[in-house]
């Protein structure tokens, strides 16, 4: 999908029409293309045209079959249809899609596709109640604003990226008056009255501490004096020279040698390659050996010499620091905004729930109810049934 345009809605309305599939491989319509045959589509148009040949639905008088009505408004198998196949390009599907994939495909999208879609009827009609509607102007600015960021700067251009979308002028305002009026209830009736007390921040802060607590940390520079075969066969003597070796390169670190050319011209580690250089590491990553030697150590000290699995091992310091946890007046900002986020999603829930209950929805399709109920079952625990 042309990253342009899918600003606009999750759900992109095409014109471009397929045999689509609801779970349980029951036939919906079948459609013509209007557009640039792609692998995945005409796949998806092949497979389905024959369960449709199969299920007896190919009549032209099905084109317009009305799937499902909220409170009055309908949802057609043409709406289904754009937002299946909007979807599958979503998906960025690669390669050859085999029918079994396509299907499995489609069982997975379309009952939160139905889900979306009543969501957003109910928030449109009440959008509409509340009179709100996207003006001349708006939309002017809309699209001004687009074809400055993606550089259309001819109409010339701006259209051919519609046409490349398949999309008029008027299914872009459609979507974009889709998303703003939805976004507009939910910010006036939903989420403008949210209110974040004390309490709620501070329970939040208890339990969750760890997300303002920055976590000790280290960067320090390497020399290591490896084991041949990897102490495979090592005999004492091997051993002892090996630590002789490692005795003498940290001495001269002590000393006052440059340890960033000691471990360059010495060291065995990889981290030879950039002087030595290992870090930031967090203080948690470290084996609890290592973090015993390097924890009480300050900024420029050399280490004791210690033995691993590789061989002879010491480290300078660069920087080090201690676990440090914000204050929660310096963390309000951020705690206002996360229980506001895990707040929102409840209540949208609830608001969601209410339209629900004082809407009249008559499914008039039962593989699309089906579909719906799925969707529904599928939700996050706690989301408005």
């Amino acid at each position: 999908m042309n990253k342009i345009f899918k600003v606009f809605s999750n759900h992109q309305a095409r014109r471009v029409q397929r045999d689509q599939i609801l779970p349980g491989n029951s036939v919906i319509s079948v459609a013509s293309v209007v557009d640039s045959p792609s692998r995945l589509l005409s796949v998806a148009g092949a497979l389905i045209a024959a369960f449709l040949l199969m299920a007896g639905l190919a009549g032209a008088d099905i084109l317009e079959q009305i799937l499902v009505k909220v409170n009055g408004e309908i949802f057609t198998k043409t709406d289904l249809e754009a937002r299946q196949v909007a979807a599958l390009r979503q998906k960025n599907i690669q390669g050859d899609p085999t029918d079994e994939l396509l299907k499995k495909e489609l069982n997975q999208v379309t009952p939160q596709i139905m889900v979306d879609a009543v969501a957003e009827m109910l928030l449109m009609q009440r959008a509409k109640e509340l009179g709100y509607r996207l003006s001349d102007e708006q939309f002017k600015l809309a699209i001004d604003n687009i074809k400055k960021e993606y550089k259309l700067d001819t109409e010339e251009k701006f259209q051919a990226a519609l046409k490349q979308e398949n999309m008029s002028i008027s299914d872009l305002r459609r979507q974009f008056e889709r998303q703003m009026l939805v976004q507009r209830v939910e910010q006036v009736e939903i989420f403008g009255k949210i209110a974040i007390s004390e309490d709620e921040a501070r329970k939040y802060y208890q339990e969750h501490i760890g997300e303002f607590t920055t976590p000790a940390s280290v960067t320090m520079r390497e020399v290591l004096v490896a084991v041949p075969n990897e102490g495979k066969g090592l005999s004492v003597a091997q051993d002892d020279a090996v630590r002789t070796k490692a005795e003498q390169l940290r001495a001269r670190a002590l000393a006052g040698d440059n340890f960033m050319k000691l471990a360059e011209e010495s060291s065995d580690a990889p981290s030879r390659a950039n002087a030595g250089l290992i870090g930031p590491l967090n203080m948690s990553d470290l084996s609890a050996d290592l973090r015993k030697l390097i924890e009480p150590a300050k900024a420029g000290e050399i280490t004791p010499l210690v033995r691993t699995a590789r061989g002879y091992q010491f480290f300078k310091v660069e920087t080090i620091t201690s676990a440090e946890t914000m204050p929660f007046e310096q963390a309000r900002e951020q705690l206002n905004d996360r229980v506001f986020t895990g707040k929102r999603k409840d209540e949208f829930d609830k608001y969601l729930a209410k339209l629900k209950a004082q809407a009249i929805i008559e499914w008039k399709n039962a593989d699309v109810k089906k579909a719906y109920e799925e969707g529904l079952a599928s939700q996050p625990k706690g989301a408005a049934q």
